[in-house]
């Protein structure tokens, strides 16, 4: 794969090819190019006698230069033109003023790039780029900003690192690196990663995310935190130890430690399976959850939940177990919790117990208030009968 220079200027159109050739012509060159890029002023006497060669050699200067790139077949991997660039022969090009050039995949433009200033490096296999770049996504509207560029065609890979800038419609994004597979249309961001969502309005905090760009979903494999608004204002905050986020559906849902904080009304969710719809604001868990309510102090263990938040109630299913703040407890198959006005609803094998007084109820349903230890029992519908026990003081003593 040969790379090219295209050069205009008052000598015509020139063509200079692989600035690895022999020595006689790099002299050629170099009196074919010197009076451009000296500015067609021969340097003082003094200056003749004691520049070194290797130092000419080494600083060129052309204008309105095209650096080309194609594969085997002929299909381009990538173009980048420049007012005015400086060619060392260690690099083969230095530094270039206002650069901008398309990346290829395919032989179509996956990426568009430009910067003010930037040192361009290539090797036929790769190009490099570093200064202030931004490259643009044609086809999605996302523009990456970051201070180095590195597009590996063969990998199907362009990576952009250094205080990296993310932005598109639906999302904006800062990190250390991003990772861009154009044919799969996946970025990986690393590195103190933030990405902001419009639609639904959140942010998601975390170390490595991965944004499927076609089916518009982030995925977390590491510990992250998500913070969700309304009016510009934190009203849930959820964290795990790896989630997915569908921006199209607004659904997250979070494995592994999952953590959920409602602010209004206040309840803290956990469990190990968590499924947040963010649009019809429920949260529901498929695995062993607990909640907790500060403010009254209830802590409530099952299989199972469901918290509908607007509606401020909390559904539960399978081994409930609701503990008070003075130990009270009320165990039952299935349980509704009325948030709003601290009313609780409890079926299926009911078991009520009380410290002080020190008393079981058992029965088929009950309703009342957990927190003031209000609670009736109901029998079921064959005997109807309500099982009271009464324990004496010594013996609740030795129970707890």
């Amino acid at each position: 794969m040969a790379h090219q220079f295209h050069k205009r200027g008052r000598w015509g159109k020139r063509k200079i090819q692989n600035f690895s050739s022999t020595p006689s012509f790099l002299i050629l060159l170099l009196l074919i190019f010197g009076l451009v890029a000296c500015g067609g002023k021969s340097p003082p006497a003094s200056q003749q006698n004691t520049a070194d060669s290797s130092d000419r050699d080494s600083n060129l200067t052309f204008f309105d230069v095209t650096l080309e790139q194609a594969d085997e077949v002929g299909k381009p991997i990538w173009k980048v033109r420049a007012k005015t660039a400086k060619y060392t022969k260690e690099k083969q090009i230095g530094q270039a003023e206002n650069p901008y050039g398309e990346l290829y995949q395919d032989g179509k433009i996956v990426y568009q790039i430009k910067a003010d200033v930037a040192d361009i490096d290539q090797d036929g296999k790769q190009l490099f780029l570093k200064g202030k770049i931004f490259a643009t996504d044609p086809k999605n509207g996302i523009v990456l900003q970051g201070n180095e560029l590195e597009w590996r065609p063969k990998e199907d890979l362009l990576i952009v690192r250094n205080q990296i800038n993310g932005t598109h419609k639906n999302l904006q994004a800062v990190a250390q690196e991003v990772r861009v597979k154009t044919r799969e249309q996946r970025m990986e961001f690393s590195g103190g990663v933030v990405a902001n969502s419009i639609d639904p309005q959140m942010q998601v905090r975390t170390e490595h995310l991965i944004w499927n760009i076609k089916e518009e979903k982030l995925i977390g494999d590491r510990p992250l935190e998500i913070d969700r608004y309304k009016d510009n204002k934190i009203s849930d905050r959820g964290k795990g130890n790896s989630a997915e986020v569908n921006l199209k559906t607004k659904i997250a849902t979070i494995q592994k430690n999952a953590q959920l904080e409602l602010l209004d009304p206040p309840l803290q969710i956990a469990s190990n399976s968590m499924t947040w719809n963010m649009n019809a604001e429920t949260v529901t868990t498929n695995s062993p959850t607990r909640m907790f309510q500060r403010a009254e102090n209830v802590i409530v263990t099952a299989n199972q939940g469901e918290m509908k938040i607007p509606q401020k109630t909390v559904y539960l299913t399978g081994n409930v177990n609701a503990v008070g703040q003075r130990r009270q407890s009320l165990r039952s198959n299935t349980l509704t919790w009325y948030l709003d006005n601290k009313l609780v609803e409890a079926q299926g094998n009911v078991v009520y117990r009380q410290i002080d007084p020190p008393l079981n109820f058992v029965g088929e349903t009950a309703v009342g208030n957990l927190q003031t230890e209000n609670i009736l029992v109901k029998g079921g519908s064959s005997s109807g009968r309500v099982v009271t026990e009464i324990i004496p003081q010594e013996k609740a003593n030795r129970q707890q």
